[in-house]
């Protein structure tokens, strides 16, 4: 087999054009350190954060080519940025998006809120929490379905509600498959694995089947998902949220009874952002914010233990501590943890001695401690009923 080398991916590299066509991205020092491990090649490339979204073609560009050469399995490339101003406001790079004209949403009547739907406990569920990203590829799943499995080593009931609808990965996660049963003619029976219940919309659906759904019908399938399922008795149900901050985000927050949130992000300051706006959301719904987890923190080389901060690092950690948030736990980047979620055999269940799994378990035990700290919260702020 051809040996792939970090020169052969530079001189690659260095026919792909920088910004604004000056230069190349090698030339102009724009690409971070690369890593070569199994045929697979991990690095970044350094963007002014405001032109992310314009440059993502420059990225796509670069790991296109680097999958062009022999010997290469995959590609890992990520679009990282200097922090410019911090804080969560407006980057000093991008204007301020102007406010829509009143006329665009009738206001509610003088003295008249708008109505919020009514939050239903779920029978048989002791509390739920939300596993959330602000952007896709931060590798939420993979952090929901290890910390289900943590949690479930300390002892919980515990089931996984895969909310993701157009691109659920449970069934694939966790090597389940074939369709779940049904208890009564009209509540499905949770499928299951490690001891974990678990239901998603891929159980349903064949895997390349795509999703053409609006926003009301992803509600509604997942408020079935939820309510139509024998899940109890069960502990904490995790929810992997489906990334962004779109209808089904906005629903799980304001009609399920969360007891928390876990948002997942990378160091790098663009994934940052976006995770931002995710902690904006849950804030604004009044949901008890449980913590950040970053992932990807760091890589570990598999063949000498090295470490390379590809991706930036102690970015999620410096947020969470300007927000006043806590802060979770670093996830680094190994290849055991993308080999056993892609054999369908998480690393907190196939290897519960090892250092992954040892993370994931931190995790699941600060993760418990927080939600006994909201739930007490939320138990004290409850009205006492006096009886005269």
């Amino acid at each position: 087999m051809t040996e792939v080398t970090r020169q052969t991916v530079l001189n690659k590299l260095s026919t792909i054009k920088g910004p604004d066509l000056e230069g190349d991205i090698v030339s102009r020092g724009l690409v971070s350190e690369i890593f070569v491990a199994d045929g697979k090649v991990f690095f970044s490339i350094t963007v002014p954060a405001a032109r992310a979204r314009e440059l993502e073609p420059m990225r796509q560009a670069a790991e296109k080519i680097v999958l062009s050469i022999p010997g290469v399995k995959g590609a890992m490339v990520a679009l990282t940025a200097e922090k410019q101003g911090g804080g969560m406001g407006t980057s000093p790079q991008q204007p301020a998006r102007p406010a829509r004209p009143a006329e665009a949403r009738p206001a509610p009547p003088v003295g008249q809120q708008p109505a919020q739907p009514a939050k239903q406990d779920v029978p048989g569920i002791k509390a739920i929490i939300a596993v959330a990203s602000g952007k896709g590829g931060v590798g939420k799943s993979t952090t929901a379905v290890n910390l289900a499995l943590g949690l479930k080593a300390l002892g919980l009931e515990v089931g996984i509600l895969d909310a993701d609808i157009y691109g659920p990965s449970m069934p694939r996660l966790l090597g389940l498959k074939g369709r779940p049963e049904t208890a009564d003619g009209k509540v499905l029976k949770p499928m299951e694995a490690y001891g974990v219940k678990v239901m998603s919309m891929g159980f349903l659906v064949e895997e390349e089947t795509p999703m053409i759904w609006r926003g009301p019908m992803v509600v509604s399938a997942l408020r079935q998902m939820l309510r139509e399922v024998a899940w109890g008795p069960l502990d904490v149900l995790v929810v992997d949220m489906p990334p962004g901050t779109g209808d089904a985000q906005l629903t799980m927050a304001q009609q399920v009874p969360l007891a928390g949130v876990v948002i997942v992000s990378t160091p790098q300051d663009l994934a940052l952002i976006d995770a931002r706006k995710g902690l904006n959301m849950f804030k604004r719904v009044d949901v008890p914010l449980l913590g950040v987890v970053e992932n990807m923190s760091y890589f570990l080389a598999p063949d000498t233990g090295a470490r390379y901060d590809i991706f930036g690092h102690g970015g999620a950690r410096a947020e969470a501590e300007r927000l006043g948030v806590p802060f979770l736990g670093e996830v680094p980047l190994t290849m055991d943890v993308r080999e056993t979620s892609d054999a369908g055999t998480p690393v907190v269940a196939s290897n519960p001695d090892g250092a992954q799994a040892k993370v994931y378990r931190a995790i699941a035990e600060k993760v418990q401690a927080q939600l006994s700290l909201a739930m007490q919260a939320s138990a004290a702020e409850a009205p006492a009923i006096v009886f005269e």
